[in-house]
C-alpha cells in the first residue's frame, strides 16, 4: 500500500505501473502541458517531470511509497526532525542520492531526453522551422542561463520571463528569437607552470581522471599549448573533457587557470622579470664585476666602479618575458640590489669610514 498516490496520478498510471507504462504516461502528460503549446502550463509541467524523474528511479520511488514526496524530494525521511541523510539513510538518503530542488531546467533536459531536438508537436504548435523547443535554435537538450533556469527576468509564475516581443504562451519566445543557451557546467583546474615555460611558450601534457557516462572513473591526456608570456590567471578552456553530466548528456567543462610557480632568481612584474643581486657592503662602496644567468639562458655580466645606492636599479630592455600581445617585444630586466650591511663596526672601521667620508 503506498502513501499517496499523487505522482502516478499526474502521469496517469497505477502505483503498480511498470518502467513501460511510466514512460508512455510521461509522454502524453507532458506533450499536453508543455509551455510551447498554446493551452501549456509551465508549472503543471515541471511537476509532471519531477513525478517521472522520482518514479522511474527504482531508490526514491520506493521511499515515495512508504513516506510520500517531502521524502523523496530529500532522499529520505528526516526522523525525529532529522535532516535529511540522518536516521537510517546515510550520505543523503537510500540509494546514496541527497536533496536537489527540481528547477525548471530540469525538467527540460528530461523532456529534451525524449525527444531530441526537433519539435514534437509540427506545424501546429506555431514555432517557426529550425528551431527545437521553446523557440530556440538547433534544439537539443536547452538549457537557460538565469538562477531559476530561464534566461531573461519578469515576474511571470513559474519564473518565466515576461513581457517579450513575439512572446508564446507561458513567456517562451519564437521566430527569430534566439537568446543563448546555458554552457555546460566549468570545473576550474589550477595549473602550475614555470617561468621558463611561459618564456618559450612550450607544451604541456599530462593525464586526468574523470567520470564517464557508467560513473566509473577513467584516464584522458590533455595537451596545453602556452604561448610565449602567457600571465599568471590566463583560462584555458576545453569543452567536453570533464566528468560524464547524466543531467544533460554530455561531459563538463575544463577551465585551466595557469598559476606562475616561484623562481629562484627572479620574480615577475607584468612583462618584466625583477632579479635580486647580492652584493657586500664593500662591493656596494667599491664596485664589483659579477654575472648574471637570463630567462633564456645566457649569461649577462654586470659590473659597477662606483658605489651602489641602496635603492638603485639597473635596468636591461628586452631581457624580460615576450610580450604575448605583441610578438616578438619582450619585457625588460630589472635589477635590484640586496646590499649586506654590516651589523656593527670595529673602532679601526670606524676611523677609516670618519677620515675618509
Amino acid at each position: 500500500m503506498v502513501k499517496e498516490t499523487k505522482l502516478y496520478d499526474m502521469l496517469g498510471v497505477s502505483p503498480s505501473a511498470n518502467e513501460q507504462e511510466l514512460k508512455k504516461g510521461y509522454k502524453k502528460a507532458a506533450l499536453k502541458y508543455h509551455p510551447d503549446k498554446p493551452a501549456g502550463d509551465t508549472e503543471k509541467f515541471k511537476e509532471i517531470s519531477e513525478a517521472y524523474e522520482i518514479l522511474s528511479d527504482s531508490s526514491k520511488r520506493e521511499i515515495y511509497d512508504q513516506y510520500g514526496l517531502e521524502a523523496a524530494r530529500n532522499g529520505g525521511p528526516a526522523f525525529g526532525g532529522a535532516s535529511p541523510g540522518a536516521g537510517g539513510f546515510p550520505a543523503g538518503g537510500a540509494g546514496g542520492f541527497s536533496s536537489h530542488a527540481f528547477s525548471n531546467e530540469d525538467a527540460f533536459n528530461i523532456f529534451s531526453q525524449f525527444f531530441g531536438g526537433s519539435s514534437p508537436f509540427g506545424a501546429s504548435s506555431g514555432m517557426d522551422d529550425g528551431f527545437g523547443f521553446s523557440g530556440f535554435p538547433g534544439g537539443g537538450s536547452t538549457r537557460f542561463a538565469s538562477s531559476n533556469g530561464f534566461g531573461g527576468g519578469g515576474g511571470m509564475p513559474g519564473g518565466m520571463p515576461g513581457g517579450m516581443p513575439g512572446g508564446m504562451p507561458g513567456g517562451f519566445r519564437s521566430g527569430s528569437a534566439s537568446p543563448p543557451s546555458a554552457e555546460e557546467e566549468i570545473v576550474p583546474v589550477n595549473l602550475p607552470v614555470s617561468l621558463e615555460d611561459l618564456f618559450a611558450g612550450r607544451k604541456k601534457s599530462f593525464k586526468i581522471g574523470r567520470k564517464n557516462r557508467g560513473g566509473s572513473f577513467e584516464k584522458t591526456q590533455i595537451d596545453i599549448q602556452l604561448k610565449p608570456g602567457w600571465k599568471a590567471g590566463t583560462k584555458i578552456t576545453y569543452k567536453n573533457e570533464g566528468d560524464y553530466n547524466p543531467q544533460t548528456g554530455g561531459r563538463k567543462t575544463l577551465q585551466f587557470v595557469l598559476q606562475e610557480k616561484s623562481h629562484p632568481l627572479y620574480k615577475r612584474d607584468g612583462d618584466n622579470l625583477i632579479y635580486s643581486l647580492p652584493l657586500s657592503f664593500k662591493e656596494s662602496l667599491l664596485g664589483f664585476s659579477k654575472t648574471i644567468q637570463t630567462i633564456d639562458g645566457r649569461t649577462l655580466p654586470i659590473s659597477k666602479i662606483q658605489p651602489v645606492q641602496p635603492t638603485e636599479v639597473s635596468s636591461y630592455p628586452g631581457q624580460g618575458m615576450p610580450v604575448s600581445k605583441r610578438p616578438g617585444q619582450r619585457g625588460d630586466l630589472v635589477v635590484k640590489y640586496k646590499i649586506d650591511y654590516p651589523l656593527s663596526l670595529t673602532e679601526d672601521q670606524k676611523r677609516a669610514i670618519a677620515e675618509n667620508f
